[in-house]
């Protein structure tokens, strides 16, 4: 086959998986507002690893890559340090508000790294599964609600496990903070990583926080209308960005900008070999945060223009 009809070939698969991403979206979302009924569609499953689809991974995984590559212009690396079987706790700084790239592309690299059938889940806030469509696009990936019962089940079913222990805090920084590593003290990811035995992957993300231009994290405001208690959020930022302006937790709706994407996959850390046979919680969340703070402040100092990288 030559090199134009392979273009042609993979074009065609973009195309076909981008308009299955657009189908699954758009049957969510309707069933939502009560004017599809759909099997399935209505919301997400009793259990939400069920809703993992590979069949859909497989279809849309071309359209994945075709944004990767030209829209974000991705630089995914260091997928080989991943174990290629059992349970591993990935550990990452969440960027972009609820529409995270950093997510999908490294989503979409790691499943043409290793193929649909290994097993990757991704934690994901309530917020996300309240979203009609944006769930769909989700959760036949392998994003579940983020809690302590799923992340061990996870790690129990040897999932590659992909958690955010930043959460809304980090995702929805500042964009002058695009260069901090911020997981607001939350320690829960060393005790997994504990509880469980498995080895620690820093996966550090740069550009996410460029897709819009995030004006702060809205926490006072938050707290005052206790969004943490009716929502389990802590902020309730602004965000600018198109189509729509100026939008709040990302609603009514945005379109991320074309960002240039950096991923790096860390060598993984084993606790207790690093620390001794029985670590502090703190100090393995120092020691986590601070290694992927140097990585993260190298990559952000040779990005020398924004938004193009």
């Amino acid at each position: 086959m030559s090199s134009s009809e392979s273009g042609v070939t993979a074009a065609l698969a973009a195309a076909r998986g981008a308009l299955t991403m657009v189908e699954a979206t758009a049957e969510d979302a309707l069933a939502a507002v009560d004017l599809l009924h759909v099997t399935g569609a209505d919301g997400p499953p009793r259990d939400p690893f069920d809703a993992r689809d590979l069949d859909y991974i497989r279809a849309t995984l071309p359209a994945l890559r075709t944004a990767s590559q030209f829209y974000f212009r991705a630089d995914v690396s260091g997928l080989d340090r991943i174990p290629p079987s059992g349970p591993v706790l990935l550990v990452g700084n969440p960027s972009g508000g609820t529409m995270i790239a950093d997510t999908f592309v490294f989503a979409q690299a790691f499943y043409d790294h290793f193929g649909p059938e290994r097993r990757f889940n991704q934690l994901a806030h309530d917020l996300v599964f309240k979203t009609p469509g944006l769930r769909a696009m989700v959760q036949k990936y392998g994003t579940v609600p983020a809690s302590p019962e799923n992340m061990a089940r996870a790690l129990d079913e040897d999932a590659a496990l992909l958690v955010y222990p930043g959460g809304d805090e980090d995702s929805f920084r500042p964009s002058w903070e695009t260069g901090d590593v911020s997981f607001a003290g939350r320690t829960g990811f060393v005790k997994l990583a504990l509880e469980h035995g498995v080895p620690i992957v820093p996966v550090v993300a740069l550009g996410g926080q460029e897709t819009a231009l995030f004006l702060g994290r809205g926490k006072r405001l938050a707290r005052g209308l206790q969004l943490n208690r009716l929502a389990r959020l802590k902020v309730l930022p602004v965000v600018l960005g198109p189509p729509f302006g100026i939008t709040v937790l990302d609603f009514p709706g945005r379109i991320p900008l074309p960002s240039k994407i950096t991923i790096r996959v860390m060598p993984p850390i084993d606790l207790r070999k690093t620390l001794g046979p029985n670590p502090d919680i703190d100090e393995g969340y120092r020691l986590v945060t601070s290694r992927m703070q140097r990585t993260l402040t190298r990559l952000n100092n040779q990005r020398t223009v924004p938004v193009v990288g």
